[in-house]
């Protein structure tokens, strides 16, 4: 077993040379400036979104925080009297 993997190691696996299939030039194969400017619009446009999308949700949180601050404080004084003192029973 020892002999087999170091023969996988030693003996190089031949390296294809890069090159296009004939007919072909390599402005057929890229994107060109076009698809750069394309590709950077969409990742700008992209990114815009998410930090809006984010600020949004936060928005949304804190206003349900809020929210719950104001209530939490409406029970607490509608249990207590106007000397102070808690009422039992009462909500």
């Amino acid at each position: 077993m020892h002999h087999l993997l170091l023969a996988l190691t030693v003996s190089p696996s031949p390296a294809p040379t890069p090159s296009l299939r004939p007919g072909l030039s390599e402005d057929q194969v890229t994107p060109g400036t076009w698809g750069f400017v394309l590709t950077a619009f969409i990742v700008i446009l992209t990114t815009f979104l998410i930090v809006d999308m984010v600020r949004r949700i936060r928005r949304v949180r804190y206003r349900a925080q809020v929210e719950e601050a104001r209530l939490a404080a409406e029970a607490d004084a509608a249990t207590t009297d106007e000397n102070g003192d808690a009422t039992p029973g009462t909500r």
